[in-house]
C-alpha cells in the first residue's frame, strides 16, 4: 500500500478508502486505480476483514461436490451472490456431521459474511456454533419445521410418497426399495421413510427393501442391489431407487439378466440428474430445481443482509418451499 500511494502521490489513507470503495475524488481515484495496476497490487482480505469486521465470502457446505445436484446448487448460489460482490467458500463435508461441525468452526474464523449448508441434520456444537455466528444461516435441500435461521428446500419424505403414489397408479402392487446403507445420508433416509409410509397407507407390503453401499450412491451400487432385490422377491413389479445413479445401475443389471424395463419390472430413480435423460430407456424420476435452491438461497441470504444493514430485526424460522414433480419417461 505504501508503494501505490508513493507511485500515486497520495496517502496511505487515501489508498485504503479507494480500496474500500469510500468517496474519494475520481481524479484521484483514476491516478490511484492506475498505480494498482501498474504495480499489480492485491489487497489482503483477511487484514480487511479485521479492520472492517466484514469479509467478502460466504460459507457453503455440501455434502459431496461429485454429486451434480450440489454443483448445480453451488451454482445457483454463485450466479445469486457474485454480482454483488461476494465470493463463495466451500467445504465439502462427505456426509460427515463431525467433519461438517469441524469445517463451520475452521470457517467462522474468517467471518463470513453469511452461511449455507445442506439439510437440517447437524451436531448440537454444530447447532450452537451457527445460532451464536451472528451472521445469516440458511439449511439448504430440507424442510425443517424448526430451522436454525432459515431454510430452502422440500420435503424428502413426501416427494417420496409421491413416487410411491405414481407407481400405484400405474397398476404396480409389489414395489420394492433401493438405497444406501449408510445412516450419513439423511435425505436418503427420509425417502426410505417416504416409501414405507406410503406403501403402508395404500395397504401394500413395505417391506422389499435393499439398502446397499456407502454414500454418496453411486451407479456401481444399483446393480448389486437389484440383484439382491430380485433374488429375495423375484415377483416384484416396480423398484423405487434412492437416486438416479442407482436407477441406472438397477436398469443396466436388467439388461445384463435379459429383463425388460419396463414390461418386466418397472424402475423409478429420484433427483433427475443428466442420465436419467440419456439413459435406455430413460428414467422415471422426481425433479427438483437444483439450482433454483441455489438461487433462492442466494436471494435469501442477500435479503436477510440487507435487513441486518439496515438495522432491521430478523425473525428466525422462515422457510422457502421448492417445488418437486415427477417426470413421467420411459422406465416406468
Amino acid at each position: 500500500m505504501s508503494d501505490v500511494a508513493r507511485l500515486a502521490g497520495v496517502s496511505k489513507m487515501t489508498v485504503s478508502r479507494v480500496l474500500a470503495g469510500h468517496s474519494v475524488a475520481p481524479a484521484t481515484r483514476e491516478r490511484v486505480q492506475q498505480a494498482i495496476d501498474e504495480l499489480g497490487y492485491v489487497a489482503d482480505a483477511a487484514a480487511g476483514a479485521l479492520s472492517s469486521g466484514r469479509s467478502e465470502f460466504v460459507a457453503v457446505l455440501v455434502p459431496s461436490l461429485a454429486s451434480s445436484n450440489f454443483s448445480d446448487t453451488v451454482r445457483g448460489l454463485s450466479a445469486a451472490l457474485e454480482p454483488h460482490g461476494l465470493q463463495l467458500l466451500i467445504g465439502d463435508t462427505d456426509y460427515h456431521l463431525d467433519r461438517e461441525e469441524n469445517l463451520v468452526r475452521s470457517m467462522l474464523r474468517h467471518q463470513p459474511r453469511c452461511i449455507a449448508l445442506t439439510g437440517s441434520r447437524h451436531t448440537e456444537a454444530t447447532r450452537t456454533l451457527l445460532r451464536r455466528a451472528g451472521v445469516p444461516v440458511v439449511e439448504m435441500w430440507d424442510f425443517p419445521s424448526d430451522p436454525i435461521d432459515a431454510a430452502v428446500g422440500f420435503s424428502n419424505v413426501n416427494a417420496a410418497r409421491e413416487m410411491v403414489r405414481y407407481l400405484a397408479g400405474r397398476g404396480h402392487q409389489r414395489i420394492g426399495f433401493i438405497g444406501g446403507a449408510s445412516e450419513l445420508d439423511r435425505r436418503g433416509l427420509d425417502r426410505l421413510k417416504g416409501f414405507r409410509m406410503e406403501m403402508k397407507a395404500l395397504g401394500l407390503d413395505a417391506g422389499r427393501v435393499i439398502r446397499l453401499g456407502d454414500s454418496p450412491i453411486t451407479m456401481s451400487h444399483g446393480g448389486p442391489a437389484m440383484a439382491a432385490l430380485l433374488e429375495a422377491w423375484p415377483d416384484t413389479q416396480a423398484v423405487m431407487c434412492v437416486s438416479d445413479m442407482s436407477a441406472f445401475g438397477a436398469i443396466m443389471e436388467c439388461h445384463r439378466r435379459g429383463i425388460k424395463v419396463p414390461d418386466d419390472i418397472a424402475v423409478a430413480g429420484f433427483g433427475n440428474f443428466e442420465v436419467a435423460a440419456c439413459c435406455m430407456p430413460s428414467i422415471t424420476t422426481i425433479s427438483v430445481d437444483a439450482y433454483g435452491i441455489g438461487l433462492r438461497t442466494g436471494a435469501a441470504l442477500l435479503a436477510a443482509l440487507e435487513a441486518y444493514e439496515q438495522g432491521v430485526v430478523r425473525h428466525a424460522g422462515k422457510r422457502i418451499r421448492v417445488d418437486y414433480e415427477v417426470v413421467t419417461r420411459e422406465s416406468a
